[in-house]
C-alpha cells in the first residue's frame, strides 16, 4: 500500500466513521481511476487544439482556418499588390435625383415653357434627371497618374443634352452617356492633364447638375452654348494660380462628327487672388455637315443600318465663340458672378457668287448674386440679356431678357429644396399663350425643385 493509501486508511479509522477501512480504500481507488481517465481525455483534446485536428468542433475549426488564412495572406501580400487594392479606395459612386413642379401663368398650349433647357414642362410633376457617376481621378501623391469618369443620365434633361439628328447622326446610341472619359497626367512640369472621350463643355459658367448651380432653371446661354464635346483636351498648370487649356474635338454636341473639320479651343483659367476665379475661352469650329443620312443604298452600309450621301459643295463657314466668366466671393456668405459671350457664324468661309451669306451674331451676358444667410437658407438672383441677330438661337431676330429669383432651403446634407420665380420677356412675340397660334412677349413661371444626391464625391460634380 502506498503512502497515499496508508494516509487514507488511517483517516478511515477515525471514531464515528461508518465505513470499514477496506471499503473506504476501494472507493477512493475508483475515484482516482475516474480522475485519471478524465485527465487523459483533456490531454488528448489539448493536443488536437495544438495540431489543428479535423476532429475539432466546426465553429472552432472554422475560426482556426480563417485566422490561419489571414496570416498566410498577410505574409504573401506584396507592396505592389497592396497599391493595386488601395487604388480603388479613391473611386466613388454617386447618385443624383432632380425633379420639379413648374407653373406657367401664360397657361401655354401643350404646357411647354419656351426657351428652357431643363424645366420645359408646366403644371405637372416632372423628372428632370436621374444620374449615376463613377469617378476615379488621378492621385499624384499616391503615384496614380491615370483615372476616369463615367456619368450616366436618365430623364428629360437627357433628351436636352444629347443633341438630335440635325447635329449628330446617331444620338440615340449615346443618349444616356453624359460623360465618359479617361485621364492621364503626363509627368512634365507640374503635370499635363490629358482627357480623352466625351465631356461636359466648360463654355459658359453654368453646368449640368442642379445642386451645384446658383439657380434652379438654366440661363439662355446654357441652352445655347455647347453641352458636350468628344475628343482630346489638355490642361497645363503653369503655377497654382494659372492654367492653360487646349481642346481638339469633333464639334459642338457631336460624339460622331458631321464633317471632317476638327474644332479647337484655346483658353485659360486664373485665380489672381483668393476668392476670385476667371475663365477665358476662344472656340474655333466648323459646324456645317458635309454629308447627310440616307436609307441604305448598298448591302454594306457605312454603319450597321446607316448610310451617308455627300453634300457637294459643302458649306465651310466658321464658327467663333468668345466666352469669359468670373466668380468673386468678397465675403464668405456672398458670391457674385458675371459672364459675357459673343458668338458669330457664317455659312460660307469665302463669299462667292451664289454662296454669299451674312454672318449671324449672338451676344450678351449674365449676372449672378447669391447670399447665404445660414447653412440651410440662401437667396440668389440672376439677370440676363441675349441679342439674337439672325435668329440662330431662337429662330427670329430679337432681344431676350430674363430675371430669376431663387430661394434655397437645404433640408439636410444631400437634400435641397428650391423655390424659384422667373420672368422671361422679349421685344418680339415669342412665348406661348393659352390661345393656339397667339404668342406673347413675356412668360412668368413659379417652380419648386427637389434635388437629392448621395455619394462620397466632394465639391461640385
Amino acid at each position: 500500500m502506498n503512502a497515499c493509501a496508508a494516509s487514507l486508511a488511517a483517516q478511515s479509522t477515525v471514531p464515528g466513521q461508518a465505513n470499514t477501512p477496506t471499503e473506504s480504500i476501494q472507493a477512493l481507488q475508483e475515484r482516482i481511476s475516474k480522475l485519471e481517465a478524465e485527465v487523459s481525455e483533456l490531454t488528448a483534446l489539448v493536443k488536437q487544439l495544438q495540431l489543428g485536428s479535423s476532429g475539432l468542433p466546426v465553429s472552432i475549426q472554422t475560426a482556426v482556418e480563417t485566422e490561419t488564412g489571414r496570416q498566410a495572406q498577410g505574409q504573401t501580400l506584396l507592396p505592389e499588390d497592396r497599391k493595386t487594392l488601395d487604388f480603388l479606395h479613391d473611386a466613388t459612386v454617386n447618385l443624383g435625383l432632380d425633379g420639379y413642379y413648374a407653373y406657367n401663368f401664360n397657361h401655354p398650349v401643350g404646357r411647354v415653357n419656351v426657351l428652357r433647357a431643363y424645366d420645359v414642362l408646366s403644371n405637372e410633376f416632372s423628372l428632370n434627371q436621374a444620374s449615376v457617376i463613377f469617378d476615379r481621378p488621378p492621385d499624384l501623391a499616391e503615384e496614380h497618374r491615370w483615372g476616369g469618369r463615367v456619368d450616366l443620365q436618365f430623364g428629360q434633361a437627357t433628351d436636352t443634352l444629347q443633341g438630335n439628328p440635325s447635329n449628330e447622326p446617331r444620338p440615340q446610341i449615346y443618349r444616356n452617356i453624359f460623360q465618359a472619359y479617361g485621364t492621364y497626367v503626363v509627368p512634365i512640369g507640374k503635370g499635363v492633364n490629358v482627357d480623352f472621350g466625351k465631356w461636359s463643355s466648360s463654355l459658359g459658367i453654368e453646368g449640368n447638375y442642379t445642386k451645384d448651380q446658383i439657380n434652379y432653371s438654366r440661363a439662355y446661354w446654357y441652352a445655347f452654348l455647347p453641352f458636350y464635346h468628344m475628343g482630346l483636351r489638355v490642361s497645363y498648370p503653369v503655377n497654382d494660380r494659372f492654367a492653360l487649356n487646349y481642346w481638339v474635338v469633333n464639334g459642338t454636341n457631336q460624339v460622331e462628327a458631321t464633317n471632317g473639320f476638327k474644332d479647337e479651343l484655346f483658353g485659360f483659367t486664373a485665380k489672381p487672388r483668393k476668392g476670385i476665379a476667371w475663365t477665358l475661352n476662344y472656340y474655333l469650329g466648323q459646324e456645317h455637315p458635309d454629308r447627310v443620312v440616307v436609307p441604305p443604298t448598298s448591302p454594306i452600309p457605312v454603319q450597321p443600318g446607316l448610310s451617308f450621301q455627300a453634300i457637294r459643295p459643302a458649306p465651310n463657314g466658321r464658327t467663333h465663340i468668345f466666352d469669359s466668366y468670373v466668380s468673386w466671393q468678397p465675403m464668405p456668405r456672398l458670391t457674385l458672378a458675371l459672364e459675357g459671350d459673343y458668338f458669330i457664324q457664317r455659312l460660307w468661309k469665302n463669299q462667292a457668287p451664289g454662296q454669299s451669306s451674312a454672318p449671324v451674331h449672338v451676344s450678351g451676358g449674365v449676372a449672378y448674386l447669391r447670399y447665404q444667410f445660414t447653412t440651410k437658407v440662401s437667396l440668389a438672383g440672376r439677370a440676363e440679356y441675349l441679342s439674337d441677330r439672325g435668329g440662330l438661337y431662337s429662330g427670329i431676330t430679337q432681344a431676350l431678357k430674363e430675371n430669376t429669383i431663387t430661394f434655397d432651403y437645404r433640408v439636410a446634407d444631400g437634400f435641397l429644396m428650391r423655390y424659384e420665380w422667373r420672368r422671361d420677356f422679349s421685344n418680339k412675340p415669342t412665348f406661348l399663350s393659352e390661345a393656339q397660334g397667339v404668342l406673347s412677349k413675356d412668360q412668368n413661371t413659379a417652380t419648386v425643385g427637389l434635388v437629392w444626391w448621395w455619394g462620397q464625391k466632394q465639391g461640385s460634380w
